[in-house]
């Protein structure tokens, strides 16, 4: 993926996050973990997407930050803040 459409897809993306997250803290649900849950899970997911930016910045964008290979352009498509290759994404989901 070129930079300059990574960048346009991060941004909104976190742009997304941000909107969503501020609309969920300012809720008042009847399920208030529930709601917790979901704001950590999206708190996490902004932090990755900030993370992506940041390698963007570094020209390390689409580099697998474990083993230093390509990350396929079809999984940045698929997961624009992807930090990892497939292979070392799997890995480290199997060791949880």
């Amino acid at each position: 993926m070129d930079p300059a459409t990574a960048r346009m897809r991060l941004e909104s993306l976190l742009d997304e996050l941000d909107r969503s997250i501020g609309v969920l803290k300012e809720a008042d649900p009847p399920d208030a973990d529930r709601v917790q849950a979901v704001i950590d899970v999206e708190s996490r997911h902004r932090v990755a997407v900030l993370a992506a930016l940041r390698r963007l910045d570094d020209g390390a964008y689409g580099t697998c930050v474990d083993c230093g290979g390509l990350v396929p352009d079809g999984r940045l498509e698929a997961r624009p803040e992807a930090a990892r290759c497939v292979q070392c994404q799997s890995k480290r989901e199997r060791r949880r």
